[in-house]
């Protein structure tokens, strides 16, 4: 189920860096930029890092420090799965690309996204929670405030089933509007990305004259 291991006595600020490092993410995870690098097969894209995918990738990078899955694509199915069934609060941008991700994840790797959804529905959401007071707590701590490591063995059952299938439908008309908003935009986004490619970088600064020799 898992395929990222941190070790539980470690901070979740160690932790995360560690997560950083290992997928080449900056220092910072690429917090701090005012535009996010995405690839998708050919296509690389430039899209501005603000507003509610600013506010929940903290969380989200958390999410995959307890919970273990990758980002590779099949781990991203994974913790869309995991996020759903634990629960997004208000975070509208993580429902949204979460209920695709599970019906991308249901065609490509059905049992695993499923399993993660169930995990998740056993499990309590990092979002909302306090940013500071989690990166100084441990792995372990969070993990089982949050009943991660717990909810690894948990069985399905009907409800979850049916909330699984009523969050396959919201995936299949999320991303009908995401593909039909993406192919109105597709024009502007890839010629706006291949400028920002294209531009220079800013010469250096012309360096500073020589002191006058004393007289």
């Amino acid at each position: 189920m898992t395929v990222t291991s941190h070790d539980p006595g470690t901070t979740m600020r160690e932790a995360r860096a560690h997560y950083f490092i290992a997928n080449n993410f900056g220092d910072d995870g690429g917090y701090d930029d005012a535009w996010v690098n995405i690839k998708l097969g050919p296509l690389h894209l430039s899209l501005p890092n603000k507003g509610g995918r600013a506010r929940a990738v903290p969380y989200h990078d958390l999410h995959h420090v307890i919970t273990g899955y990758d980002t590779d694509i099949v781990g991203e199915f994974e913790i869309a799965g995991w996020e759903i069934g634990s629960g997004c609060k208000d975070y509208w941008v993580a429902w949204f690309l979460n209920t695709g991700s599970v019906t991308g994840g249901l065609l490509r790797c059905p049992r695993r996204t499923f399993r993660a959804f169930v995990r998740g529905r056993g499990s309590r959401t990092l979002y909302g929670e306090d940013l500071a007071a989690l990166l100084t707590a441990t792995v372990a701590t969070v993990r089982s405030r949050m009943a991660v490591t717990q909810a690894e063995q948990r069985k399905p059952g009907p409800a979850d089933v049916a909330l699984f299938g009523l969050t396959v439908v919201a995936g299949v008309v999320t991303g009908s509007l995401t593909v039909a908003l993406g192919a109105l935009a597709a024009p502007f986004v890839l010629a706006w990305s291949a400028l920002r490619r294209a531009r220079p970088a800013s010469p250096p600064p012309p360096p500073s004259p020589p002191d006058p020799p004393p007289s």
